[in-house]
């Protein structure tokens, strides 16, 4: 089965597109990324801090099926309601240095929009290691989770 969620990640870049078109309107797509509620349910993590503006900040707690805590966090630069969210993206514990993530929001028609994520890594090596964990799947199953989660809300 194909994935709904497209990732682009060309040769010898240490950058990734990823694209994805949602039956959600672009507030309510939106709305998945500043409520709290919303990323507890599609993220499945518990939301720690989550600061929607211009140098704001968040912080992310899940738990493994072995019982281990992992921190996500980084800091919001940008904060443009409905069409876009520039943050730092960073796991603790991990071999990964922190990424920089540009999140455009897309109104299609009333009814459908699009994300669109450009994720610039350190180095290739770093990229290429990010990709052979199962981020493609993971990132469409978390996709798919917003579109059924957020339709709710319709």
């Amino acid at each position: 089965m194909e994935l709904k969620t497209k990732i682009n990640a060309e040769d010898g870049k240490h950058d990734l597109k990823i694209t994805r078109e949602f039956d959600l309107p672009v507030e309510l797509l939106f709305k998945a990324y500043e409520e709290p509620e919303l990323v507890e349910q599609w993220m499945g993590t518990k939301v720690l801090k989550l600061e929607c503006k211009k140098h704001g900040g968040y912080q992310f707690e899940t738990t493994d099926p072995k019982g281990n805590k992992h921190i996500f966090h980084g800091t919001i630069h940008e904060f443009t309601p409905n069409q876009k969210i520039t943050r730092t993206f960073e796991m603790e514990n991990t071999p990964f240095p922190v990424q920089l993530e540009f999140l455009e929001f897309e109104k299609l028609t009333d009814d459908t929009s699009k994300l669109t994520m450009h994720v610039i890594y350190k180095s290739i090596a770093h990229r290429d290691q990010m990709l052979k964990l199962s981020f493609a799947q993971g990132i469409n199953f978390a996709h798919n989770r917003i579109q059924e989660i957020v339709n709710k809300l319709k």
